[in-house]
């Protein structure tokens, strides 16, 4: 079932409640008072009837008999007057108030109603000059019959139609609240991976589903940011990855096209081992890149940054043995304040990276700096190398970009986009700093770990 159907049944039915139980409430307040004034005008008639008998000498039995039969206030109207050992003294048109009913209806107070059969009746209790008597009479209301039959009537069309109207209005009101969500709907068909451009109408932003809208095209930019760079990743992953097969490939050939002496073989097998190499260090990029984008099952915990750092300079050694790494830090008297929380591995593939791009790019020394103040811990990596373009900083932790003047530098161009995805795992912040044939300063800053703050 439709929400708008949904909402139109429910409403109607809602509707329907509150007019049955409205009328519920009429029919039973119009029925109270009608029988309530009745027996008020049935306690009069016997009022009167005692009165007019035992009060006033001049009128007997007879007398008051013909004029309640010239008197008749209600249809089939009985009345019966009895003393206080339950003789009848009076009575006219006795149908239902035999001896045996008057007895059980007799009163104890001023006045009992009772009812018997379709007639409703009272006993009035009258005292006169130490004597109590007992004043009954019985009639039908054909009067309050009639009109709750009419209001019965009145009330059952008048719910009828008012749940005609509330299912025909419902329909309208339920389309008109469902059509801005449909209007969602046959946009969000219209998007595909070819359309992530598309975006909702957010319209005022002030509804539920304004609000609908506004978190769907924050979830659509994200995509769109997700497929653009997995485009870009892999467009460009295969060239990285479809050069250097192409260069192994036509060597091969042109080697295996005629014979060779020795020398020539083993002068191939070399570059291609060399070739092979550089494809190892290329694939284990890619992989330490998708290991980081599938960041679920990372651990973090309290490591100590001074010996990543120092950890990380023994394997950019291992690449560049005669470059010059100097480390300047200054060490706290607490050494716990060295403690960052932080995936250890993620960290040390950051800083390896670091080191190693500054001794690539550079012949001169490289300086590593540690600034320790009461919220931060800033590593700052330096080096006198070539610089980069600066027109060209922010794009270098991009995958696979590379500064214009690095082109004849052997590299991929991962390195630094792997370092910018672990410092936004680990919420770090990075600063580039560079000027073109002078040199590169990249600061790595955390935050201090908050049960460790001076």
């Amino acid at each position: 079932m439709k929400i708008k159907t949904r909402l139109s049944v429910q409403f109607t039915f809602i509707v329907a409640g509150i007019l049955f139980i409205f009328s519920l409430l009429v029919y039973y307040f119009s029925y109270s008072s009608q029988l309530n004034k009745f027996r008020e005008n049935l306690t009069d008639r016997a009022r009167n009837t005692a009165i007019l008998l035992i009060n006033v000498a001049e009128v007997d039995s007879s007398l008051l008999k013909k004029i309640h039969q010239s008197t008749i206030s209600w249809e089939k109207e009985e009345i019966a007057l009895t003393d206080s050992a339950n003789r009848i003294i009076y009575s006219n048109n006795i149908e239902y108030l035999t001896p045996q009913e008057l007895v059980s209806n007799a009163s104890g107070s001023d006045k009992n109603y009772f009812s018997i059969g379709s007639k409703d009746g009272v006993c009035y209790l009258h005292s006169f000059r130490n004597k109590t008597f007992n004043v009954f009479v019985l009639a039908y209301d054909r009067s309050r019959r009639d009109n709750l039959s009419e209001l019965r009537e009145i009330l059952f069309w008048s719910i009828l139609f008012s749940v005609w109207l509330s299912v025909l209005f419902s329909y309208f009101f339920s389309r008109k609240a469902i059509g801005p969500i449909s209007q969602i709907i046959k946009s969000v068909k219209e998007i595909n991976s070819l359309k992530l451009n598309t975006r909702l109408n957010e319209g005022k932003g002030k509804d539920e589903i304004d609000q609908l809208a506004m978190t769907f095209n924050e979830m659509l930019t994200n995509l769109e940011i997700a497929f653009r760079n997995q485009q870009d990743f892999v467009s460009n992953a295969s060239h990285e990855l479809r050069t250097p097969f192409t260069i192994m490939i036509g060597e091969t050939d042109y080697l295996l096209s005629r014979d060779r002496i020795p020398e020539e073989y083993v002068n191939h097998l070399k570059r291609l081992v060399s070739d092979l190499k550089k494809l190892n260090m290329l694939l284990n990029s890619l992989l330490e890149l998708a290991q980081i984008n599938n960041f679920r099952n990372l651990e973090f915990s309290l490591v100590r940054i001074d010996e990543i750092i120092f950890d990380s300079i023994s394997q950019a050694k291992i690449s560049y043995p005669r470059r010059r790494i100097v480390p300047k830090i200054i060490y706290p008297e607490n050494d716990r304040t060295l403690l960052v929380k932080g995936n250890e591995g993620m960290l040390k593939i950051a800083f390896k990276n670091l080191i190693a791009n500054a001794c690539k790019f550079s012949n001169g020394d490289v300086g590593i700096e540690f600034i320790i103040t009461e919220k931060v811990i800033n590593i700052i990596v330096s080096d006198s190398g070539i610089g980069i373009p600066p027109n060209e900083v922010d794009n270098i932790f991009k995958p696979f970009q590379r500064a214009s003047n690095a082109k004849f530098i052997g590299g991929f161009g991962i390195g630094l986009s792997l370092v910018s995805r672990i410092a936004e795992l680990h919420e770090a912040t990075i600063k580039v700093h560079s000027t073109e044939n002078e040199g590169t300063r990249i600061e790595f800053c955390f935050n201090r770990y908050p049960g460790f703050v001076s």
